[in-house]
């Protein structure tokens, strides 16, 4: 749905946009519901779901960015904290071993404060709701778990790294 969601965006074509976008978030909630409920988890599935999720998000904040109807600034903040984190990921693999990452709380509230600002932001160029005042809070919010939930894997993440290479025997997953 990737390339289909930037095309949408870049034609201003604003209902098949939020169509598009609601497609791919009901299709991965019901993806995510039956994997758990089935038991139809697999560590691809694990790896593979919040990247596609990454990579929509991270598309859809470039195609907005570019076509000028959020802030520029607020897109490299949004995808800098992504590359931090799959960057630390790959680092860490590399030198200490299997890293096994869960989102934290702060982290699920940026991903939705990221979709509600997504919509909200579509929304106002189709049908002139919700108000201004409302982007600007939500595109604050986005900006403040983007901040936060960055800090808080480079921390955690950082001393769990620490802890691995002073007791590279003792591996423990957060």
């Amino acid at each position: 749905m990737v390339v289909p969601i930037a095309l949408a965006i870049a034609r201003h074509d604003f209902v098949s946009t939020l169509w598009l976008f609601a497609i791919a978030a009901i299709s991965d909630a019901a993806d995510g519901a039956l994997a758990r409920g089935f038991g139809w988890q697999s560590k691809l599935g694990g790896i593979l779901d919040p990247i596609g999720d990454k990579l929509m998000l991270a598309t859809v904040f470039v195609m907005l960015a570019v076509v000028g109807y959020i802030p520029m600034w607020l897109a490299v903040c949004v995808i800098a904290r992504d590359c931090i984190i799959v960057l630390g990921a790959v680092c860490y693999r590399v030198l200490l071993g299997p890293v096994e990452a869960r989102p934290s709380v702060i982290s699920k509230l940026n991903t939705a404060l990221q979709m509600a600002f997504v919509l909200a932001v579509i929304c106002t160029k189709e049908f002139s709701w919700p108000p201004a005042w409302m982007i600007v809070g939500l595109g604050a919010l986005v900006f403040v778990t983007v901040v936060v939930s960055g800090i808080d894997y480079v921390l955690v993440y950082g001393k769990q790294a620490i802890e691995q290479a002073r007791n590279p025997s003792r591996v423990r997953a957060i």
